[in-house]
């Protein structure tokens, strides 16, 4: 169970790099805002395995769902200012 949940946390890896070129490298600020949501999706399910890997689940969910919550507040901030602002 160890190897795979280990296998699991290194694929998360892997599509966290690819949200993040996706960051770096987006056309519109819009890709880039989706790239970070994608990203803060990933880390907090790699939250949720880990907790699963080191056998301290409810110590992760924890600190997933704090995550989640500036996750949330920070996307409807930058919601609210790209539309305040009117972007392209």
């Amino acid at each position: 169970m160890k190897t795979f949940l280990f296998c699991v946390l290194v694929l998360l890896v892997i599509l966290i790099g690819v949200y993040l070129y996706r960051v770096l490298q987006g056309p519109t600020i819009f890709d880039r805002v989706l790239g970070l949501n994608g990203i803060s999706t990933k880390a907090i399910i790699l939250l949720i395995v880990m907790g699963l890997y080191f056998e301290r689940v409810d110590m992760f969910i924890d600190i997933s769902t704090g995550y989640a919550l500036l996750n949330l507040v920070g996307a409807l901030a930058v919601n609210k200012y790209l539309e305040e602002k009117g972007a392209p």
